[in-house]
């Protein structure tokens, strides 16, 4: 007799009631908290809050780095620690939508037996000891699911080479993180293909922005952000190919960094279409801070990563070159020394499509903030963006969508409606295609470098750039049109990190009527704005260095957040 395979709906369900039953009976939310999540406009803050007591709001609303000094000093252990996150995260997934897979049993054993090695040593096991860390669904964990989003890999990991290994394999990053006394407690949604700026799949619907439900959390890396808006987590690991640590950070008020590829390991991660190395997916970090995200590139690097993935360049992390950089301004961000302002290019727009009103605001308010205090800004007029957004898509699709539907048939899914078409199955492009198109990127970077070296014609090179991450703040579903504000930084294989700037505001953020299109998608995209929908909805930029400068941009953002903090004071 032959066995009818489960229908993929089925397969989906069962997993959702799953992860559900993981979560303590004294953390689920009666059915009338759940309704009134769903017509509540801001999920953070009070509203997530009211699920917690005291002690844990304390905890959760700490950042990394104060949590880690916490329990080095004896002021709190792991276990308190990580029972406060591990209650937050699935009161944030109940209200939210935004975790995959939950192992808070694991998470608590692994907190306990970090306290008894305290306890019995007085010292730490590493910088991140006690520190709950989320994880992107893309992570290998022993004895975890990775779906990637796909039905067809539940009950299994993405990307393993035999069923043999199912459950037993762990990415490098995670044996780095856990070697260094990081407590990982669950792995968090992302959008069907990784391939998308919102975050949707087949297996749990879709994540909405906390700060807004009318707007969309980002993606791929979105439960991440959506996870870390409500406080269920202050540090988590993503990845980023086309915006998608900066994206989710940009648009759910947090900090996100990606490195340069090659900086940190991608060893043993599930990715879509891995043959496609031309242009890297990067390991790359989101936190509730700036400092968490200083914490996690130094803690990950003392391990040495270079030694077990021949693809990373050994270099350690290089704190002389944080502090080269905090030496030319105080706490305010102000220039201490007049010689040594920093000197940053701002790209208002990429030409292509106009930000709408409050990127726009966003944008004045830090060149505004930075010229008050002393350092020198000055506009930046690359090389056309959309040749680099033209090529760096190319080979995101070189495939011809074989992957991802080869990933589909395991459980005869489909594909999601907003990707039907961008990712119906078609043949590869031809090799002596790809090949021109490496000489195509290869010659957009010569030419960007080219363009950056002639900015020193006052005798300092632009040190950073300031540009938005994408041309609207959290995005209206199914409105997000454009993502060549990211893509290019992935093409040239930059560093960048994305702050929090200001919030969408409908009293100042107007809409301007007097504005010609560029184009059809710039109509588009500049017809999605309303004023109303986009209140309170979170504005973020990204500063941009070059390659393997990720140091030297983590120091800048500091500075730049200092001045646009005094800024908004004054």
């Amino acid at each position: 007799m032959v066995t009818q395979p489960v229908p993929w709906e089925i397969r989906a369900a069962a997993k959702r009631a799953d992860t559900l039953s993981k979560i303590p009976q004294a953390w689920r939310l009666a059915p009338a908290d759940l309704a009134k999540a769903k017509n509540q406009r801001d999920l953070t803050g009070p509203f997530v809050q009211q699920f917690l007591d005291a002690d844990e709001i304390s905890i959760i609303s700490k950042e990394s780095v104060d949590i880690v000094n916490g329990i080095r000093s004896g002021q709190r252990s792991a276990v308190s620690v990580t029972t406060a996150f591990c209650k937050t995260a699935p009161i944030a997934h109940q209200i939210n939508n935004c975790l995959h897979e939950i192992f808070f049993d694991k998470a608590l054993d692994r907190a306990r037996e970090l306290d008894a090695f305290y306890a019995e040593t007085g010292r730490t096991l590493g910088p991140l000891h006690g520190l709950p860390v989320s994880l992107k669904d893309q992570f290998h964990v022993e004895g975890v699911d990775t779906t990637m989003g796909y039905v067809g890999w539940i009950g299994s990991n993405l990307g393993i080479k035999h069923p043999s290994q199912a459950h037993q394999v762990e990415s490098q990053i995670t044996t780095e993180l856990l070697s260094l006394g990081a407590v990982l407690f669950c792995k968090t949604s992302l959008p069907q293909t990784l391939l998308f700026g919102e975050t949707k799949n087949n297996i749990i619907g879709q994540t909405l922005n906390p700060h807004n439900q009318n707007l969309s959390c980002g993606g791929s890396s979105g439960g991440e952000g959506a996870l870390q808006a409500l406080r269920g987590s202050t540090l988590g690991v993503g990845t980023d190919i086309g915006g998608s640590v900066r994206i989710p950070a940009a648009f759910n008020g947090l900090f996100a960094l990606k490195p340069t590829p090659e900086r940190l390991s991608y060893r043993g991660v599930a990715n879509t279409n891995p043959g496609q190395n031309t242009y890297r997916s990067a390991v790359g970090f989101l936190s509730t801070s700036l400092g968490s995200l200083e914490l996690a590139l130094q803690s990950v690097l003392s391990t040495r990563p270079w030694e077990r993935d021949p693809a990373v360049v050994p270099i350690p992390f290089r704190q002389e070159v944080i502090n080269e950089y905090r030496s030319r301004a105080d706490k305010d961000g102000v220039v201490i020394l007049s010689e040594k302002p920093l000197k940053l290019g701002v790209l208002w727009t990429d030409g292509a499509l106009r930000p709408h009103p409050p990127i726009l605001r966003g944008i004045r308010d830090v060149v505004n903030a930075l010229r008050q205090a002393g350092h020198k800004v000055v506009d930046w007029n690359p090389p056309l963006h959309a040749t680099a957004k033209k090529i760096h898509l190319a080979f995101l699709l070189a495939d011809g969508a074989h992957d991802v539907h080869s990933h589909l048939s395991r459980s005869g899914e489909p594909l999601i409606p907003d990707l039907q078409e961008s990712f119906k199955l078609r043949p590869p492009i031809p090799l002596l295609e790809y090949q021109s198109l490496t000489v195509e990127g290869l010659e957009y970077e010569l030419a960007y470098s080219d363009y950056w070296n002639s900015t020193a014609v006052d005798g300092h090179v632009v040190d950073a750039v300031i540009m938005p991450v994408a041309p609207h703040a959290a995005v209206v579903p199914g409105k997000y049109y454009h993502t060549a504000y990211t893509e290019v930084i992935n093409l040239l294989n930059y560093s960048a990190v994305a702050i929090p700037v200001t919030k969408a505001d409908k009293a100042v953020d107007l809409v301007d009527d007097s504005y010609q299109p560029l184009n059809d998608i710039d109509k588009l995209n500049w017809d999605a704005y309303d004023s109303d929908v986009y209140h309170g909805a979170p504005v973020g930029l990204q500063l941009v260095a070059r390659k393997f400068e990720e140091e030297k941009v983590l120091a800048i953002a500091g500075i730049v957040t200092s001045a646009l903090e005094t800024y908004h004071r004054k």
